[in-house]
Formats: C-alpha cells, structure tokens, sequence
C-alpha cells in the first residue's frame, strides 16, 4: 500500500493526541494546595536533542523589554487572586482581574488560585498558576509522572468526567459564538443536571484518577457508561421526535462519548530519538522546544509500544548507533515509529535513519526479532533531509511482511509503514458508527463521501449504501482505499482523485445524485467551494465529521443560511486526557429552495 501522510480522512491530525504544546507555565501549584498533584522526582530525564532548536535561546548582547501597558489592572510579576471562570480551548483556566482576561495553564474552572502575572497585551495577559486556594471538584492527581514536562497531554489533572462534559460545552460553545446557532438549552440544562446526579458513582466504575488499567482490556466495550449518563433519560424523551417541527428550536448536543477504559488508546507511537552519555534516549518533545523527554511509559500508548521503543533504544546503544542530529546533518537514527493492530495483535515497528546504510543491519534485526517476537514487520524509512517531517520518500522492508493487518468493526485494512490508520481504533468504531447512524441509510442510497483519505468511511458506509462515491486530493491515499476494498471485496464503492468541489460537479454530470454527503475536512474545515457543490447537490442529508469545533461551527452557519437545519451534534471523545474532540454532525435539507 502506499503511504500518505494524510490522516486517512484528509487530515494530517492524528499526531494531534502527542503534540509538541506551546510554551507555557508550569502545571505544579505551589505545596500548601488543596489539591495534590504527583511528584516529579521520578520523572523521565530532559535531554536536549543533539539538533535541539535554539530559537528559545536569547541571542547575544541586550535585549529590549517592551515597555508595559497603561491602565490595565495587574502588571507583570504582579501575584494576585482570581476566579477561574472557564477553560479555553488550549486546556488553559480562564480567569478575570478587575475584568481583565488572564489565562492561566492547569488551573480548571470553578477554582480560586493565586497567581503570578507573566505577560501581559491590551486586552489579555498570562498568569503562572502559584497555589489553588479552592480546588475544583474536577481536580484530579495525574497519573504520569512527566505530566509537567511532556506536551503530549494537557488535562490530565481533570477527571474524566469532567473532561467529557467540558468537551461537549467546548462544541456547544463554538456552534453558539462562531456559529451564530440556536443550541437547545433544555438539553443541556437537563443533561447537565442528570450527569452532576450521577457523577460521583460513574467516576469510581470509569477508574479514570488512581488506575490506568490493563491494555489487554481495549478491546471491551467502546462506549463509556460516562456518556450514558443523562442520554437514557433524555432519548426518552425526544424519542421519535427527529422529524418533528420542535427539533427546528434548536440543535441537541448530545453528551460526549467517552471511553471506559481511557487510557492506553494509541496504536501508533513516533518517538525521536537523542543521545545522552548512557545511549539512545527517546520520548516525547518538552512544550515548545526539541528537548527530548526520555520516558519508559507513556500511558496513552498501547504497553506493547512502550515495550518495542524501549527495546529499540537499548540495542542500538548496545550496538553503537548513533541519533540524528538536525543541526549538523550527522547521525543515523532519527525516529522510532511502531504500529500496534489491537485486533489482531501484529506490530510494525519502522526506524527512520539518515541513510540507507545500517552499521550490524543483520545483527540488530536478529536480535530486535528475538527481544520483540510479536513484530510481524520491520521496515527502514530513509530521510536524509534536513527538516523536522518525519518520514522520507523511500521506504524498504528489512524483515517480514509490507503491511500489517488490523480491523475496525467488520472492515479489514492493510497497514503500511507510512498509511494512515486511526490512532484510536477503540473510539474510531464510535466515530464511524455514529456516522452510519445519522446518514439514515436504508440499503437504496448513493453516498458521496467529501474527504475520502483511504476510505475508511466509506467502506463503512458501503456496507449500508446501495452505492458509495470517494474523493479525496491525495493520489496514494485513493491508491490504499482501492487496496482496501478489494481487500474486503466491496464492489459498490469507486473511488476517484481529485478536488471534491471539482470531482463531485462533474460526477453530477455524469448523473450521480447523492442522497447522503459526508464530509471529515481537515481542521481548516471544508472548502467553501464544497459547500456551494452541496448546496447545489441538495442532498438529502449532509453529515460533517469534524475536528475542530470552531471549522464545524463556521461551516454549518454556512450550511444552515443555504438551506439546511442542523439536528443534532454528537461529540466523541477519541482523544482522552487532551484538549482534542471530534464532533459528528447531521444535517437534513428544509424542503425549500
């Protein structure tokens, strides 16, 4: 199969549950707190990376501080106390000063907490969290141990629970700002009434605080007994009622579908590698810089990810290997990439080098596959460019197979070294059969599917369509979704390259009529000229699934003034313990031109 680095659905997101987070203050409030947080004595060493970025070193010689802004009520250095009014969409406490903003990372809505203005403009500043002077209900102890240095997650401090409902009010906030849509307050006032009843109990089943569980145990059920609280009680009541004329008051926001087990998630881990004196280090990038945090665990990765990393790690040292370094060009290893199939167990492990040559190549692989038994593949990518993109044009297999297989529901998919494959296979079920679900499919339909990537969707969706139409800009991607359907011998699925505002008009030429169009854009959301093609197509219904709540809101303000009424919006959680959500969205055309 061929590789792409879209995210199989036209999105180069899926890196986005371990991204490299902004600069920012330290998440460990002061000891005398109510809340304890985890201490970081035993955390995993920092060890800048022999191509570190300096660009956070100050240059040479003065630097001029910008001169402070008059009339604002705090100044910088200045500590004071606040209220933490909400969170942002960066997982940063907002809080006010005598009406003035002030973000402050770690702090979690509800809290009082003392704090140290760092930074200050016109109508906004940042403020170092101190001491929590009133800790939110919400507050939890974070598991990981680098929690503080690592910018793979940000809201680890914040129950589970609490990390569901404050990502549903994140969509049902950008649909009312951005959007400009009508959100129907009954719902969430009663959802959020049903979840505070039910709230304590689901948190001790859920496990979320002191236990991050047993991998093995991922392929239980996907929903969370989280995301059932209060959605029962409120289906009974709009039962039936999808057509009715009431449901144009507004849009339902339905609660949050979460994990029950929500931690050990990523089949996929991307690991760049440094050097220390005692070997290869390897982990995850500190916030904002290329300091290399070298970790043994990460607890959003799959166990057996961890196991092949630091089994890697260990044999190049033993066999003197050395890491790239980005400043100078010199250096061997550069990234260390594993693919764990949940269903089926396969692992791929893929080593990104400067070069093709690979001091002891038959001695390392021997003894990888000794350590490793379970690694059905291991792949070379080779990426001599100077630049921080992973992977290179050429890929070789070393040992094994080209691909690994895995499945998500009932549809098989061949993995290579460099194709996509959702990250959470677990949640990545939810997502697609709460899409099946809201295009309404009987059997009879055409579906057109906007954002094809390598057909995911799709081929979901083809199990319940008559017929199902794929677009997608990026050629090798189009390449694994034909793959993939002669893989599970689906023929009522064509799949075409191109631009969706291009491809799809032409379709209609051709006579294609589309009962159903789905859309999953990248988080810069959809192409206005798509738009215009749906509203010209007048679809029956439009189902957008999205992950950026703020593109989502836009485009279906779009959708909505062209004709179109929003019903319901779903959000799911495929990310635990980040500021990431993605929303699934349907869409019904009004009848009238």
């Amino acid at each position: 199969m061929s590789n792409t680095n879209r995210s199989g659905r036209g999105k180069n997101r899926r890196n986005s549950a371990a991204p490299q987070g902004k600069a920012s203050a330290s998440r460990q409030p002061s000891q005398s707190t109510q809340s304890t947080r985890p201490s970081t004595s035993q955390s995993g060493k920092e060890v800048r990376s022999r191509g570190a970025s300096l660009s956070g070193v100050r240059s040479k010689g003065r630097t001029r501080e910008s001169a402070p802004i008059e009339g604002l009520p705090v100044s910088k250095n200045e500590e004071t106390v606040i209220e933490i009014v909400g969170m942002n969409h960066d997982g940063e406490g907002v809080g006010r000063a005598d009406g003035y903003t002030l973000f402050v990372q770690g702090a979690l809505p509800g809290e009082t907490v003392r704090v140290r203005v760092i930074k200050t403009k016109k109508q906004y500043g940042y403020a170092k969290l101190l001491e929590i002077v009133k800790a939110s209900p919400d507050r939890v102890s974070a598991p990981c141990p680098i929690y503080d240095q690592c910018g793979g997650c940000q809201i680890q401090h914040m129950s589970y629970v609490g990390q569901l409902a404050w990502k549903r009010q994140l969509v049902i906030d950008n649909l009312q700002r951005i959007g400009k849509l009508n959100v129907l307050v009954e719902d969430a006032e009663t959802l959020a009434s049903n979840t505070q009843d039910d709230k304590e109990g689901a948190e001790q089943r859920v496990q979320d605080d002191a236990s991050v569980g047993d991998a093995n145990q991922t392929t239980g059920p996907a929903t969370s007994e989280v995301q059932m609280i209060g959605s029962n009680r409120i289906r009974l009541r709009l039962e039936g009622v999808m057509n009715e004329e009431d449901t144009e008051q507004g849009i339902r926001v339905l609660p949050t579908m979460g994990m029950d087990e929500p931690w050990r998630y990523r089949n996929k881990a991307q690991v760049p590698i440094g050097v220390t004196e005692g070997g290869l280090v390897g982990g995850f990038y500190a916030k904002g810089s290329h300091r290399i945090i070298d970790m043994e665990s990460c607890l959003i990765q799959h166990e057996h990810n961890d196991e092949v990393v630091a089994k890697v790690k260990e044999i190049g040292s033993h066999f003197g290997i050395s890491a790239y370094n980005e400043e100078t060009g010199r250096g061997l290893l550069r990234h260390v990439v594993v693919k764990k199939a949940f269903r089926t167990g396969e692992m791929m492990l893929v080593l990104v080098t400067n070069g093709r040559d690979i001091p002891y190549k038959d001695e390392w692989i021997g003894s990888i596959r000794e350590a490793i038994p379970h690694v059905a593949s291991i792949c070379q990518n080779v990426n001599k460019k100077q630049t921080n993109v992973i992977f290179g044009d050429e890929t070789r297999v070393l040992w094994g197979r080209d691909v690994i297989y895995d499945y998500i529901g009932d549809v098989q998919f061949a993995i290579s070294a460099r194709s996509f494959y959702q990250v959470n296979p677990v949640q990545t079920e939810v997502l697609y059969g709460k899409t099946v679900e809201y295009a309404g499919l009987s059997g009879k339909e055409t579906v057109i599917d906007a954002y094809c990537g390598i057909g995911t969707i799709s081929l979901f969706l083809a199990q319940h369509a008559d017929q199902v139409y794929g677009v997608e800009i990026v050629p090798e991607a189009i390449e694994d979704a034909r793959s993939n359907a002669l893989l599970n011998e689906m023929r009522n699925v064509k799949f075409e390259v191109g631009a969706s505002e291009d491809v799809i008009p032409r379709w209609k030429e051709q006579g294609i009529e589309a009962d159903v169009i789905v859309v999953d854009p990248p988080r810069k959301g959809c192409d206005p000229r798509l738009l215009d093609t749906i509203l010209e197509m007048k679809p029956e219904r439009v189902v957008y699934v999205s992950c950026n709540p703020s593109t989502l809101a836009r485009d279906l303000r779009v959708l909505e003034d062209g004709g179109y009424r929003t019903v319901e919006v779903t959000p799911v959680d495929m990310f635990p313990h980040t500021v990431h959500v993605e929303s699934v969205a349907m869409l019904k055309w009004k009848g009238q031109d």
